[in-house]
Order: C-alpha cells, then structure tokens, then sequence
C-alpha cells in the first residue's frame, strides 16, 4: 500500500527512519517548519534551516524513492518577538519558489497571545497574497479548545479559502468546530500530548474521513513515524477496505497537497477481491 505522509520532521529523524518508511509504503513527505527546541536569535538561522529543508531533505529523501516536500513559516512558538518573525516573513516569498515549497506552515496558535495571533495573521495574509496552501498548528493540551476557537475567529475576519487550509492536532473536542467551518482536519498520532491510534480511528468512523489527513509529526521529542503504520492497522483491523485505508492514508493528502501543483502525486485506485483484512484478528 502506499502512503503519504503529510506532516514529518525530517531534519529531526535518522536516514534509517527514511529507509524503513520506503520500506513500508511510504512514497512522499511534507516537512513543516517547526520549533527547534529553543527560541532562535536572529533571521539568518531561520534562513539556513529553510534551506535544510528546501536543500538536503529533499537529497535525503530520494536516496530512498520518497519525494520530499517542504512548509515555510514562523512557528507559533517563536511568535512573541515581532521584529524577528517579522524579518524572517518579509523572506518567506523567496522560498515560494522553490520547486519543494508547497505552503505557508506550520503557523498558528501556541498560548494564543497578542503576539501570536498577529503573526499568524501577518502569516495567513501573506499565504493568501502568494497563493500558498496553508497548515495551522493548533495548541496542545488544556489551551486546545481556547487556542482553535481563536484561530477560526482570526480565520473568519480574512478572505482565506477553506479548501486550501489544514488545521491540525485535532482531538475530540475541536474536530466538530473545525469541520463545520469547512476546514481539513489533521490528527496527529504524537504520544502524550496530541492523538493515539485508536483515537484517531475511532474520530474517523464518526465523522467519516472527508477533508481528513493523519499524520505522525514525528520530531526530536519522543515520536515515531510509525504511528502512522499503527493507524492503517487499526483501520483494517476493524474492517476497512484496502481501498478505504488508500483513500484516507494517501489519497486524502495527494487531494489536499496537490492543490499546489509542485506537489506531483495523484490519488490512485487498486482493484481488490475482498473488501476483508488479509488477516482477522481482535484487540
């Protein structure tokens, strides 16, 4: 089966992760640009990490047959400094161009201050002006809720097409708001702090996969791109068809990426015999 995965750090991840990913399906990656860990001083370092990530990743990735596609944007976790982020979004169009670039992300919310929400908007402006796709961070844990009702108020004030905005690290409680507004939705299979497996299965038969994009953010903190894997399996445990699993773990985010005409791969159909897992099991 193949596989998109839509929201991997790679710069984070060893070039074993790459070859077991190619190894077990996975045919593309969409990088976002995200946190480091530490706040970084000055625009030149945000500079030189884009070009990681526009330049090498790309190189990486192909050792393998995965292509690898890149986000650009100030993280909503170093959006308290104005002047800096502002530097930083006054050189994002140059990386626009780039043949990997296929979006403004990751922006958004992480505590939801003042700050914050001005550079998400200064962000959203400007992936509205050069015609970018756009992903949106939503905070973790208890600022979930507060954080996301915040960005669709900020999203509601400006001209955006619902159709090429991803809003991501959905749970439980947010998923509803954020499908009636007629957004894409992410869940994000990340270990403590976002969305399991089952969790994520158990949102997708409830409110059905539309719109809907599963990802493993794997970074430096304690992830696993293979989440995603323990997803698919869970799926077809409870009796999804091949097909099924094809149209969420793939096609969904060829549909959703390929909005940006950069982004090459199509959604595919196969022609299967039985609609059962190959192998049936409890758990």
């Amino acid at each position: 089966m193949q596989i998109i995965q839509p929201h991997f750090h790679g710069i984070a991840r060893t070039t074993q992760d790459y070859q077991r990913m190619a190894m077990s399906g996975v045919v593309a990656v969409a990088e976002p640009a995200f946190w480091a860990g530490f706040d970084r001083l000055y625009p030149e370092t945000f500079i030189d990490y884009f070009r990681q990530i526009t330049e090498f990743e790309p190189i990486r990735a192909s050792w393998f047959g995965i292509k690898h596609y890149a986000w650009v944007a100030v993280n909503p976790k170093e959006a308290e400094n104005l002047k800096l982020a502002r530097e930083v979004i006054s050189q994002l169009p140059e990386f626009f161009r780039r043949p990997t670039v296929i979006g403004v992300g990751e922006t958004g919310l992480h505590k939801s201050t003042p700050n914050e929400c001005t550079i998400f908007e200064e962000q959203v402006e400007l992936a509205i002006q050069h015609d970018q796709l756009l992903l949106v961070h939503t905070p973790h844990l208890e600022d979930k809720l507060r954080g996301t009702k915040r960005i669709l108020e900020i999203l509601r004030g400006l001209p955006v097409n619902p159709d090429r905005v991803w809003i991501d690290h959905v749970e439980e409680h947010t998923i509803r708001m954020v499908k009636d507004a007629g957004y894409w939705v992410g869940f994000t299979l990340y270990p403590v702090t976002k969305c399991s497996p089952r969790r994520a299965v158990d949102m997708v038969e409830r409110y059905g996969w539309e719109r809907t994009l599963i990802n493993s953010s794997a970074d430096w903190g304690p992830s696993d791109p293979f989440t995603l894997h323990e997803c698919i399996l869970e799926f077809r445990r409870r009796g999804h068809s091949l097909q099924e699993a094809i149209e969420l773990f793939h096609n969904n985010p060829a549909r959703f990426l390929g909005q940006n005409p950069k982004f090459e791969i199509r959604p595919i159909s196969v022609q299967v015999h039985s609609v059962e897992p190959a192998v049936a099991w409890t758990g």
